[in-house]
């Protein structure tokens, strides 16, 4: 498993945002544009594969903000801004034991954050955080 980079969390974008499924989220503790998110009665914090309680993979922060905040969150969607350009299409994106970031294969639990997809000449992340379903 190899943690999928973002080399400027500036770049973490919406890409199609006519086809996508944004929300704002009040954060339990601060987070960095382009982090994994999972959600507590508490509110939005940073998801981890390995961390019980966090393996529940809820979306994307594309705001960086802190504990109390509202921030916008990519639940389903095309974004910008992940290294998966040497990726293959199709591949799978995980939830890393890296606390907010996604991976290219499984972490300590398999939790399933999207997928890469060319669009234009471009590959991109498209995220789909399956909110029904419960990773154990």
């Amino acid at each position: 498993m190899t943690d999928i980079a973002i080399a400027n969390a500036a770049h973490v974008d919406r890409a199609r945002p006519y086809d996508d499924e944004v929300l704002p989220v009040v954060l339990a503790v601060a987070v960095t544009r382009g982090q994994a998110l999972y959600q507590s009665t508490a509110g939005f914090g940073v998801a981890d594969a390995n961390d019980s309680g966090k393996q529940q993979f809820r979306g994307i922060a594309l705001d960086a903000g802190a504990i109390g905040q509202t921030i916008s969150m990519i639940k389903r969607g095309y974004v910008s801004g992940f290294g998966v350009s040497g990726l293959d299409d199709d591949a799978i994106l995980y939830l890393s034991d890296t606390a907010g970031a996604l991976a290219d294969g499984a972490g300590t639990m398999t939790v399933i954050c999207g997928r890469v997809i060319t669009l234009a000449d471009t590959k991109l992340a498209y995220i789909d955080a399956r909110w029904a379903f419960i990773w154990t």
